[in-house]
């Protein structure tokens, strides 16, 4: 499962996703705002694809052209608002457990740094909950918000929790940015990633 069929999965659960639209020559974007652009493969492999983050409305959307002359149907150009990290993590749901892991500001620190500022263990079996690192880091409605999706993507996706398979989200706590990458708006959860992993 790539990028583009998890946007469709996330929307099909109906939890916080990024509000993708599909690019065309036509597309006006507010230049009040800054975007994402990027290609977003239809099926297989969509690592290392042309994209974009946080750059203007004027330059999303020559990156949009640009991408467009260069991949073809089913392939989409996808775009939504760049928005500010304050809080990331991972959810991965297992067939007995799931592990929240959540880290300070974007997702990278986590991915790519392998910082963590707390791991949150739920034991299905047992109903026992563990926390590891900063407790207070996540406070009780973010905890409750994140239980809640995490219940609902389980829920839905029985099929897929069988033997050593884990589904993988990504989110964050995030605010919409201005042109000037300055905080805009209330603060949302928003998924951006679903991934079916067997091992």
């Amino acid at each position: 499962m790539n990028k583009l069929q998890g946007f469709y999965e996330l929307k099909k659960i109906g939890i916080p996703s990024v509000p993708w639209q599909a690019f065309t020559a036509n597309t006006h974007l507010d230049s009040d705002l800054l975007w994402t652009i990027r290609v977003a493969a239809a099926e297989g492999n969509d690592f290392n694809l042309p994209r974009a983050v946080g750059v203007s409305a004027r330059e999303a959307v020559n990156k949009g052209l640009e991408f467009l002359n260069a991949f073809q149907e089913p392939d989409l150009v996808i775009y939504y608002p760049y928005f500010i990290a304050l809080k990331s993590g991972t959810i991965s749901i297992q067939e007995h457990r799931t592990i929240i892991e959540a880290v300070n500001e974007d997702l990278w620190n986590l991915t790519t740094s392998g910082r963590r500022d707390v791991t949150i263990i739920i034991d299905h079996s047992s109903g026992q909950i563990s926390k590891y690192g900063d407790t207070a880091f996540l406070d009780e409605n973010e905890l409750a918000e994140l239980f809640k999706y995490q219940r609902i993507i389980r829920a839905q996706n029985k099929q897929h929790l069988i033997g050593n398979t884990t589904i993988m989200v990504e989110w964050s706590y995030a605010m919409n940015s201005s042109i000037d990458r300055q905080p805009r708006g209330d603060k949302y959860l928003v998924f951006y990633e679903y991934r079916v992993l067997a091992y």
